[in-house]
């Protein structure tokens, strides 16, 4: 099976075909605008976030600098604002810190639900009426 093939029928954390996080900047392990996933990402980049100030700081301070463009790997930087596939884990750690972005919930991967539960995703969503 081709990872197109793979891709095409991956669900959000509702159990729905995925939505695009984002294509502006182009989002997701594969690049495809979409959090889908597969053996190969092992960082498991399935939550779809609203990149704010505040968590660029809190992640450039555990080591992960997302703001920094990186164009020898193709990675503008983010800026507040963005939508970026995260890897859960980094959520998580966000989480528990106090320091949690927003998310997407329809564009979020439910690989998610391994590391995370829905409730908590829940109180962090903006895509909730």
């Amino acid at each position: 099976m081709s990872v197109q093939e793979e891709i095409d029928d991956q669900r959000n954390v509702f159990g729905e075909i995925i939505d695009t996080c984002s294509n502006r900047p182009m989002t997701g392990f594969y690049r495809t605008g979409c959090c889908h996933t597969g053996e190969e990402d092992v960082g498991l980049h399935t939550v779809c976030i609203e990149v704010t100030a505040e968590f660029l700081a809190f992640s450039k301070l555990r080591g992960n600098d997302l703001s920094t463009p990186l164009p020898e790997f193709g990675f503008p930087g983010l800026t507040p604002g963005d939508r970026w596939c995260l890897c859960a884990e980094r959520w998580k750690e966000a989480l528990n810190a106090g320091m949690a972005p927003r998310v997407i919930l329809r564009a979020t991967h439910e690989n998610t639900l391994k590391v995370v539960s829905l409730e908590d995703l829940k109180r962090y969503a903006n895509d909730l009426a």
